[in-house]
């Protein structure tokens, strides 16, 4: 039996992994220069990213061209030059505010669960305590 059968599951597992590409790409860079196949390595190890190296490219050139990345081309003697992508000063901020902010999220998000069966514990408790009263 299809559990999701009209796909949303699927739908909303593609808008997640596009919300944290970007974010991804920058965390990556903040350990350090990478060339772009490597970076595309790094990310498609992560489980559930399903990261493409067709579509790595256009978001890499659109965080340099939001001046989060810059890049130089390094020639190689196993083949073509390979072009390096660095993060700005302005793209390590960033990075630096998007790991807060996930962070943050992520804690929150984890302690869901445990809240609402905490308060529904509690409010269970004081119901019992009020009906001995």
């Amino acid at each position: 039996m299809d559990v999701d059968p009209d796909g949303w599951f699927a739908n909303w597992t593609v808008q997640m992994r596009k919300g944290l590409l970007d974010f991804c790409i920058l965390r990556a860079l903040e350990g350090g220069e990478c060339y772009g196949y490597a970076l595309v390595k790094m990310l498609v190890a992560i489980p559930g990213l399903g990261v493409a190296e067709g579509s790595m490219y256009p978001l890499l050139s659109r965080l340099k061209k939001q001046g989060w990345v810059t890049t130089r081309l390094v020639e190689s003697e196993e083949g073509p030059a390979r072009k390096y992508y660095r993060l700005t000063d302005q793209g390590r901020r960033l990075a630096g505010e998007m790991a807060d902010y996930f962070a943050v999220l992520s804690a929150g998000v984890e302690g869901l669960g445990r809240t609402a069966l905490d308060e529904l514990k509690t409010s269970e408790e004081n119901s019992e305590s009020d009906l001995k009263s």
